[in-house]
This record gives structure tokens, sequence and C-alpha cells, in this order.
């Protein structure tokens, strides 16, 4: 069998280099990231197996992956970086064409190694797709076009927009609407980015005027344009990503017309919602015409398919772009009392029941290695940041809270701002770059934390996954500050497979067994702690005091002329 060593990971993506806008005709020139392929000898040139396989867009790059039902083995895959443009302080965008045009390339150029491999396409039955998640856009179903950049999950631009749909809740309670949707009111979720649109793009609000106006997550633009597009394109999510929009109801798994009328967002361009695992539509172009397209999940929950944590009290980190950690909460959702959201975690088939998930969402984590990468100079790749902090081998008191976009759960204050403290005349590059890895362990232990209280059950160790797991240190330093172990799987491409896992798995497509007794269990590395506890938590404990000095740190804003206006406190 064919094995593919990747030399890349998803925190090595590089920055955008420029500020794009929206140009619906443009093709963009980008990086793509090339895999070593090391071939065994096959017993006769051509797999047997039927195979499977993943889209999987990230924040910063697209992944398209191929699978083998049987062993989970990774075949072969493409990845390609995505660019991000930051037209103003707070505001990150991407271009939906771009998005689109990464994915048909990483599905060609992955087809073209499978057949270097001698392996035959055709073994593929069907594809996955997984997905940032929050992230926004806005098309036109006449034209097939984009009508404005999509406003990447992490953007603040809507902070404003926030502050009025909270004042108008009772009490001011940025909770209002929990129990229908288990999130709080924030800059995060869909629905505030799709009420910025309506707001204030003139061709979003014609086009919705005109009844051509289509919303969706990153799931639903992909799974359209590849199932036709304006030619009867497939207009879908899945309850994953729809729970992820505040307009959707996590109680009855349907679009809730008070939500939508406390938003003013019109029912009639969101997308059928379905379920995790399901023959959604074929492919229509490419090389893959006439598979189909029979899995979609969130990427948090794709991982934690992946990995295959179908038992209630199981949990997984992912550490990307942003840090997530789901706990498997089972067919009831449980709803947090400690700042952590209540989400669906998977549905596997129409007639299956919907599983939820506690969640924990750090914004910033690989996007941190990025800020030191291309912001600072402080280094050149993220290689170099495990190197540098290895050789410091402690921050010396140095504490970073990266609270670029506010701060998550369990805090969800839009009002933090990133804070670098205890420095000392003795404090240099390596001391920062081992802080930075620090962080985003101290952040994951804020939300163990919090899992805990809400569960009643403590983590006995951590499942890990993503694009920063590569990092041994960050592994080990992660185990020292949680104080229990940490497991990471020898194939860290989880997210992807478990929208493979979906695909295959879906009524028409059935290659791929999610019974428990036939599921392979991944290789992996455990990682023990190596501190004692009292160290930990003095190391803790100085981390909660420079977040509590990263809090109101933005304390009013206006707007003048057009411009926004920030005055910080302190």
């Amino acid at each position: 069998m064919a094995t593919v060593t990747s030399r890349c990971s998803l925190s090595d993506t590089a920055a955008a280099d420029s500020i794009k806008s929206v140009a619906v005709e443009y093709l963009p020139t980008y990086k793509t990231v090339h895999l070593s392929v090391r071939m065994a000898a096959p017993s006769n040139g051509i797999t047997a197996d039927p195979l499977v396989a993943a889209i999987d867009q990230g924040t910063s790059s697209t992944r398209f992956l191929v699978f083998n039902p049987k062993t989970a083995e990774l075949i072969s895959h493409h990845q390609v970086e995505i660019s991000q443009s930051f037209p103003k302080e707070g505001w990150v965008e991407e271009d939906p064409m771009e998005i689109l045009q990464s994915v048909h390339d990483c599905i060609e150029r992955t087809c073209e190694k499978l057949t270097q491999l001698q392996i035959d396409i055709s073994s593929i039955k069907a594809i996955g797709v997984t997905n940032q998640r929050e992230t926004t856009l806005v098309w036109d179903k006449e034209t097939g076009k984009p009508l404005y950049n999509a406003i990447v999950w992490l953007d603040l631009r809507t902070q404003s927009t926030v502050e009025r749909l909270i004042d108008k809740a009772p009490g001011k309670d940025k909770n209002h609407l929990k129990h229908k949707t288990g999130l709080p009111i924030s800059t995060y979720f869909s629905a505030v980015k799709l009420r910025w649109l309506l707001d204030n793009v003139k061709e979003v609000a014609e086009a919705v005027f005109s009844h051509r106006a289509m919303f969706g997550t990153v799931d639903s633009w992909i799974i359209w344009c590849l199932t036709g597009g304006k030619s009867g394109g497939v207009h879908c999510t899945d309850v994953t990503n729809a729970s992820r929009t505040m307009l959707f109801n996590i109680h009855t798994l349907e679009w809730d017309s008070e939500l939508c009328k406390y938003f003013d967002v019109p029912v009639e361009i969101l997308p059928d919602v379905r379920s995790s695992s399901e023959i959604y539509g074929i492919m229509k172009s490419g090389s893959l015409t006439g598979v189909p397209i029979s899995g979609c999940l969130g990427d948090q929950s794709a991982a934690l398919v992946g990995q295959m944590c179908f038992k209630v009290g199981q949990a997984k980190n992912t550490y990307g772009t942003g840090c997530f950690l789901l706990c498997n909460t089972g067919v009831k959702p449980v709803l947090s009392d400690h700042g952590l959201l209540t989400t669906i975690a998977y549905k596997m088939g129409r007639d299956k029941p919907a599983f939820y998930a506690l969640e924990g969402s750090v914004a910033i984590a690989g996007a941190v290695v990025r800020w030191l990468k291309d912001n600072m100079g402080i280094i050149q790749s993220s290689q170099e940041l495990e190197k540098l902090a290895s050789a410091a081998g402690s921050s010396y008191g140095c504490y970073f809270v990266p609270a670029f976009s506010g701060l998550y759960a369990p805090y969800w204050e839009p009002s933090a701002r990133g804070i670098i403290c205890g420095l000392t005349q003795f404090t240099n590059r390596s001391h920062l770059a081992f802080a930075a890895l620090e962080a985003v362990c101290f952040q994951t232990r804020e939300i163990l934390d919090a899992m805990n209280q809400d569960s009643g059950v403590p983590l006995t160790q951590l499942q890990v996954d993503g694009g920063m797991t590569s990092n041994r240190l960050l592994m080990q330093l992660q185990s020292d500050i949680l104080c229990i172990p940490v497991v990471r799987p020898t194939m860290s491409e989880t997210t992807a497979l478990g929208a493979a896992m979906a695909a295959g798995a879906a009524e028409g497509v059935n290659v791929w067994d999610l019974t428990s007794d036939s599921l392979t269990s991944l290789p992996s590395e455990k990682f023990q702690p190596k501190i004692n506890l009292e160290e930990s938590e003095f190391r803790y404990a100085r981390w909660k005091k420079a977040v509590q000095r990263s809090m109101n740190w933005e304390t009013t804003e206006m707007v003048d002329n057009g411009k926004a206006l920030s005055f910080t406190g302190h």
C-alpha cells in the first residue's frame, strides 16, 4: 500500500501577502504545498479497496485527502494555502473564489498523485466536506458569484452590532438566546456577520430584495458550487454548521423563526439543514465527476468523529488557528454554567439521533505563531519557534495573553486585547517564544477546568490533534500544565478523517462501518506530566493574573465619518 509523508502542518502556512477585495472573475495565484510521496511496492499496482476522500477547508489552507476505510490509512493528499486580507483593524476576510479554486486544485493534484501511485481514482466512492465553521458568505444564485468577501470567524467588525443586539435583550443579557442556540451573543457567530452584510453591503441588500441571495458557511458554498452552482447546485448545510449560526434551534434541529426575527434575517436565504452523513448531491465537474458528496461536519465536530469520541465523556482538543476542546455529552444537550458553548457534535444519518457536545473555543492558538513570524519577525517558521522555546526552557516570568480578537471561552469578553507582561531586562525572544506556547496551554487549562465543573467528571487524559501537535515541546507543556496525560495520534489528519468517515458511512455509500466493534483505533503517542502540581498551579495562577490585566482594554467605540475610533482604558 502506498503512503504519503507530509512535510508541513496547518500551522506552517504563510500569511497573506496582500489585501484583496473580491473580484468575481479573479483566478488567484497561490503557493501549493507539495508532499513527498513514499511508495511501497503494491502487489498488483492497483488498489482493490474502496477509498473515501475529504475536502478539509480550514482558515489558512485547503486540503484534499484520500483514506482507506478498512484501515483509516491516509493514502495521499494535497494542500494549498489560503490568503487572508485585513482591510481594517480587526477585520479578517478571505476570497470565496480563491477558496473554491483551491478546492478544485487540491482535488485535481491529489488525483494526479493517485494515478502516479497506480491507484485508480474510480476507487473513490464518496467525498466528505469539513470546514472552518462560522465564516460567513453571501452569493448570487443567478450569477454564481460572491457578493462580498467571506467574513472569517475571527473577524471583530461586528462588535457594535453585537452591542446593539445585547442592548435589546431583556436585562441586556448576552445569554438571552442560549436556551435555543447554546451560544452567547458574540462576534464569533454567523448571524451577526450576516446582519453586518445586510446592513453595510448594498449588493447583498439588493440581492436579498430581488430574491437572488444565498447565505452559507463555507461548507454550503463548496457543496453548492461542486454540485452544479447556478445550474442546479444543492444549497444545504449540516446540523453541526447550522448550530454555529445563532439562527438554529439545537433542540428542534430547525431554523428558528423567532431567532431569524431577532436578527432580522430572511429565512428564504438560508440553506436546507441535513444530517452529517447522507448523500447531498454529486460532483458535476473535474476528475471526480459523478462521485457523491455524502458527509459534512464543521471542523471541530469532524475532529471529534475522527478521534472516535463516540462515547459520552470522551473529549478532544484541536490546535489549529484557534484551539477547540469538545466533549461528547450524548443525545441530550448540556447547558454550561461556566462559559462553554453547547453545540451539535454530529448526526450520522437522517434517521439517527443528534449527539451534542460542550465546547470551549479559544480564538488564538496557531495564529500566535503566524503573528510572531509575520507581524513581529521574531521567527521564520513554526519549527524555529519550538527550537527557540526549547533553548530557553522557561518563560522566566514572562506571560503572554494573545487576546487579539478579545477573549472567547470561558470569558466571552470582546473588550480584552493582547498583553505581554512580566518583562525584565533579561527577557529575550526565546522567553517570548516559550511564553507563546505556554499561552496556548494555559487557555486550554481554563477550558478544561470549566468543562470538568460542568460535567462533574474530570478528564483523566486529553486526546489532541491539529497542526500544532507536531510541536513536541507544546505537547509536553500541555501535559505539565493540565497535570494529566496528553495523547496524540501519529496520524494527525483526524479532522479530514472524521469527514471521510461520515461520507463513507452514508446510506447509499456504505463503505465505512462506524459500529464500535469495527472501528480502527489510531496509533498514538502519550505525553506524561513531568513537573509537580505546585509548580503547575503557580504558573497557572500567574497566567490568570495576566488575563485580568488584559480585560476591559477597549472601553468605548465611536463612529466618526465612517471610521471606527477606539478609546482605550487603563
